[in-house]
């Protein structure tokens, strides 16, 4: 029976994160920006420091983070505030929104006695103020995809590891025109979560910042995409939980989706130019003087970051805001 590719892909990027094996770094499938650089933590945790000064310094605040991974980005963002912002240390409750058994273990060994609970989603973080962070979380959650044929949309759905189009039913707003075969993507995952969470923010206070790709503007276009052990290109609807499925972030769309909940939206900004204004190539050259052997190692992974034909240009930044607290650190022309 066709199962919408929602349906599948929830299924599928679950089971794939069920999994033992490693998903992570050059001995996985993948490497994300903390997997980089420990200046991609450091600086976010300092965005944070900064952000929880001009919300008041409230104490205690919730420090969240959505799709933690190996907890290697949270990590290196509390190595940074404490040795920064040790005020801010001390009034922060570190809060990690992970559904998989596995990863929840990874992260315990990375933080240990740092984590104080561990949540499958948003809803159950307890109240109060909450910066959060969220980076390549996006990403993971399930599409819709609709595609173009003979002046109607079609709804894709997948069947016995095939594609199978079909009348679209209970849809999300789509454009009234597109050219014939054109695809356009919906999450309403990625939409409720963005909702949800600015309903939070602009009833409790807080900030956060999500990290992800995808285009400035809307588009069409098919971006879902298997990677097995950094192989791209694979077909997607093949040994689904196996390979890690994921798929261009709408940025339009979720700041739309925020300012409607009632929060203030920023963004999206090229991650490179953000970085940069957050101070990561400073702190990659100090920390490529402090340890010269690996100096090049460290600058080259920091111009990863930034460069426009590395992932600076590609990557984008949104901040999703409490209204009356202005633009967040990066985001003051955004």
């Amino acid at each position: 029976m066709p199962e919408r590719l929602d349906r599948f892909m929830a299924q599928a990027v679950a089971a794939y994160y069920a999994r033992q094996a490693p998903q992570f770094g050059r001995a996985g499938d993948f490497t994300t920006a903390p997997e980089i650089s420990q200046a991609f933590g450091e600086v976010l945790g300092a965005w944070c420091a900064v952000a929880w000064q001009v919300m008041g310094r409230p104490d205690p605040v919730i420090l969240a983070e959505c799709g933690p991974g190996r907890g290697t980005l949270m990590a290196d963002a509390l190595r940074a505030i404490g040795q920064a912002a040790p005020a801010f240390r001390a009034a922060l409750r570190v809060h990690l929104v992970e559904a998989s058994p596995s990863l929840r273990a990874a992260q315990a060994s990375a933080l240990p006695g740092q984590v104080a609970a561990w949540h499958d989603d948003i809803a159950t973080l307890p109240p109060g103020p909450l910066l959060l962070l969220g980076n390549e979380f996006l990403d993971a959650l399930p599409i819709r995809q609709f595609i173009r044929r003979e002046g109607a949309w079609l709804e894709r759905h997948v069947e016995a590891g095939a594609w199978v189009d079909l009348p679209a039913a209970d849809t999300p707003p789509l454009p009234a025109r597109a050219p014939e075969g054109a695809v356009k993507e919906v999450s309403e995952a990625a939409l409720g979560f963005v909702a949800a969470l600015a309903a939070r923010i602009a009833a409790q206070g807080g900030a956060a910042l999500l990290v992800d790709y995808g285009p400035a503007s809307p588009a069409f276009g098919d971006t879902l995409q298997a990677v097995r052990a950094h192989e791209t290109g694979l077909d997607p609807l093949a040994e689904p939980g196996t390979r890690d499925l994921t798929a261009h972030v709408d940025f339009p769309a979720l700041a739309a989706a925020a300012r409607a909940a009632g929060a203030a939206a920023f963004g999206p900004l090229p991650q490179g130019l953000l970085l940069q204004r957050l101070g990561l190539m400073t702190r990659a050259a100090m920390l490529a003087q402090s340890r010269p052997r690996l100096a090049g190692e460290i600058l080259s992974g920091a111009e990863r970051l930034v460069a426009a034909e590395g992932m600076g240009r590609l990557f984008k930044a949104l901040a999703v805001c409490d209204s009356r607290l202005g633009p967040p650190p990066g985001f003051e022309d955004a």
